[in-house]
């Protein structure tokens, strides 16, 4: 593999791990911002939306811990 072909899959791994933790970011800040719309409308029912809001962020972190480690195997793979 030639030098030109190793930068663009650096290149290619950054733009990938930049738009992963965009994506989560956004998810997560769209998931908190409905849970506390809904905390603010039903406070009583302020643990179960809690809960499920906690299970989802581990979710959108998980999916993104994947999507990171996939980019850096493949830039290590160049």
């Amino acid at each position: 593999m030639n030098i030109t072909s190793a930068a663009l899959a650096y290149l290619g791994a950054g733009l990938g791990a930049g738009l992963a933790i965009i994506g989560a970011g956004n998810g997560i800040g769209k998931l908190a911002a409905s849970g506390l719309e809904g905390i603010a409308r039903q406070p009583s029912a302020a643990g179960d939306i809690r809960g499920t809001l906690i299970v989802a962020a581990g979710l959108i972190e998980g999916a993104t811990l994947f999507a990171l480690v996939i980019t850096i195997l493949l830039a290590l793979k160049a």
